[in-house]
């Protein structure tokens, strides 16, 4: 009777120890998937904007520093790459980052079985009223505003000075072109090789932010109208080739050769050109150059739409980070971490607005703190209401760049004619909407 009592106490110690074991291995196992001290994760971040590409990866460390066990790669495709096409083969080599970028509800669409569910991170509860709209479905917030964009014609200030031009008294398509022409009549005196520097093999500039200003009319600068749309009808063309044959005439050639790098540094720059159609992110690349030129000699003008919007900015949110939804617990949870830690605390806020000189989509920055000359100027159309809504995220997958910048390529080296560009276009459109 005693042996049976001591073999069943022995049992019943033994037994109690292997549960208190389990016990501590489940909980270590628990630890280690919400991504605790005690376990490593590693955030593969696959991103567009390479105008802040160093600072970021400087972020990154710094956030690596105060997280034990956290692990940041980054990489960056842009510029005159086309950054869809390499997420997409990023995916299919099954190296799939942990967060990426997307630009709006088309996106959404065409990702969604890789999008994590954000609505749970202080960042979305932050994002400026209306730019998570392209972005949430169902209730759902698939992507967090990567920042505010504005872009238009940047100009040189001294250049318009010494050919007796005033800026802001260019309001209208009729005063831009008079500009122009003074300005090509001049160009001699004044140093430059051309008026503009079009780069039409950046079929991103003419099929996405050109294209952007002209069809957002008929949208009415709703993104989700653009993006539920079974046709364009190109309602302002005419305006659009307006502005596309002046840019064109007057800028250095071939632009059917020119891209980015020619356009901001080697041209305008250098003051070489004294107008390009870009936006405030290229600051950054002036700077490099010229950092006097930089913050005191640029300013920017709208690109006037006749019969729409002829004193107005195009201004939205140029992309948004997605977490990858097939990544494991940890991951997913450390992404949002990172994203919330990088818009949200007060170090990552500082950042944003002094190191990689955005201009902020989310509620609790000091806006008075904005540096660059461009973005002031972008941030103060916005407060005056004189913008453009950005609908090219809810183009067609593809159709801005592949179909319309291609066609625009094939206008601007007289092998198509204007109503061939608008004729193809409206098919490929009405097409991918079928």
């Amino acid at each position: 009777m005693k042996q049976k009592k001591l073999i069943s106490s022995l049992f019943a110690c033994v037994l109690l120890l292997s549960l208190v074991l389990a016990g501590c291995s489940s909980s270590s196992g628990g630890s280690k998937k919400t991504g605790s001290k005690d376990g490593n994760v590693t955030l593969d971040i696959f991103q567009f904007k390479v105008e802040f590409k160093d600072q970021f990866e400087a972020v990154a460390k710094q956030y690596e520093k105060e997280n034990e066990g956290v692990k940041i790669n980054i990489t960056t495709v842009g510029g005159g790459e086309d950054y869809g096409a390499a997420l997409r083969s990023k995916f299919a080599s099954g190296k799939e980052p942990a967060i990426y970028n997307i630009g709006g509800p088309q996106d959404v669409a065409d990702w969604k079985a890789k999008l994590a569910d954000i609505s749970d991170t202080e960042a979305s509860k932050a994002a400026l009223e209306g730019t998570l709209d392209g972005v949430t479905v169902d209730g759902k917030v698939m992507g967090l505003p990567f920042n505010q964009e504005g872009y238009g014609f940047i100009y040189n200030k001294e250049v318009f000075e010494k050919a007796g031009i005033k800026p802001e008294e260019i309001k209208s398509f009729a005063a831009l072109e008079e500009a122009v022409k003074t300005l090509d009549s001049k160009k001699k005196d004044l140093g430059l090789e051309a008026v503009f520097a079009l780069p039409a093999k950046e079929t991103w500039v003419t099929g996405l932010h050109l294209s952007n200003a002209f069809l957002a009319g008929e949208f009415d600068g709703n993104v989700l109208k653009a993006f539920d749309a079974k046709k364009v009808d190109f309602t302002y063309g005419d305006s659009f080739k307006k502005v596309l044959d002046l840019q064109n005439k007057f800028s250095a050639q071939p632009t059917v050769s020119l891209d980015y790098a020619k356009q901001v540094e080697e041209l305008f720059s250098l003051k070489k050109v004294a107008l390009i159609q870009q936006g405030n992110w290229v600051y950054g690349s002036i700077a490099g150059i010229d950092q006097e030129f930089a913050d005191n000699g640029i300013g920017i003008l709208p690109i006037p739409v006749e019969g729409y919007k002829e004193d107005a900015l195009p201004v939205g949110i140029p992309m948004y980070w997605g977490v990858n939804s097939n990544k494991d617990e940890a991951t997913i949870k450390e992404a949002k971490k990172f994203l919330d830690w990088l818009y949200t605390s007060d170090e990552g806020k500082e950042t944003v607005l002094n190191e990689f000189k955005f201009i902020p989509a989310y509620d609790g920055y000091d806006s008075s703190k904005i540096s660059d000359p461009l973005s002031k100027e972008i941030y103060k159309y916005s407060q005056e209401g004189k913008t453009i809504g950005w609908t090219f995220m809810g183009y067609p997958t593809g159709w801005g760049q592949e179909t319309l910048g291609v066609q625009i390529q094939k206008y601007v080296s007289d092998e198509a004619k204007w109503d061939d560009v608008v004729k193809e276009s409206k098919k490929a459109w009405e097409d991918a909407r079928k």
